[in-house]
């Protein structure tokens, strides 16, 4: 016997920005549809530029934008993490589209091109994350999944030792070695954990260090 999927539901209410690219309104976790933004802890920089974290900053320019607004989102779909695909609105204007248009985020062609001509004319324009050269969340998730792979496979980095994990509450915790939780720790890179080097990767990567 097949199991019913859950029904879509329109929602609206007061948003609570989780990241670039995710709110919560009334206790549903809503993904916003056509669009990818930075991952929260990602860097950028390279090749003679310095790496600052772009992620944390777009998570940031988008809660100050559009936390405690009201929203009206239309659901479109679900995604594999459990949460609506919905394309929400702000005062009359496409949430989405108004990320993309300010370089906040991208167009996500892996699903939608409804924002690729916005995502052109911000690249052009050389606005927000456009002006600095950003690498799509898209790729950085691959790269990172590779490379966590590599490591999980010998049971971790020999240099990178930090484990960074989410909380059921998604706030961003690290563990160092000595520390009274670090044994029992399991780092999902599938959920968005991940390992580090240092203390000051993890805390430019939006991460803080657990109490004990």
């Amino acid at each position: 016997m097949l199991l019913s999927q859950p029904a879509l539901a329109d929602v609206a209410g007061k948003i609570r920005v989780i990241d670039g690219d995710t709110i919560e309104i009334a206790g549903t976790r809503l993904r916003l549809h056509g669009i990818d933004a930075p991952e929260s802890d990602q860097m950028c920089g390279g090749e003679g530029a310095p790496m600052w974290p772009c992620g944390s900053w777009a998570s940031g320019e988008v809660r100050a934008r559009y936390n405690d607004r009201i929203a009206h989102c239309e659901a479109l779909d679900m995604d594999r993490y459990g949460r609506t695909v919905a394309r929400c609105v702000v005062d009359g204007q496409d949430m989405g589209q108004a990320l993309v248009q300010g370089g906040l985020a991208f167009a996500y062609l892996k699903y939608s091109v409804d924002y690729a001509a916005d995502e052109r004319d911000a690249a052009q324009a050389g606005r927000g994350l456009h002006a600095v050269g950003v690498q799509s969340p898209d790729a950085f998730r691959t790269a990172s999944r590779r490379a966590h792979q590599l490591w999980n496979a010998r049971g971790g980095p020999e240099d990178c030792t930090i484990k960074g994990n989410i909380s059921q509450k998604d706030q961003r915790i690290y563990h160092v070695p000595g520390q009274r939780w670090y044994a029992d720790t399991r780092i999902n890179t599938d959920a968005g954990e991940r390992w580090f080097c240092t203390e000051a990767e993890a805390r430019a990567a939006g991460w803080r260090r657990a109490h004990q």
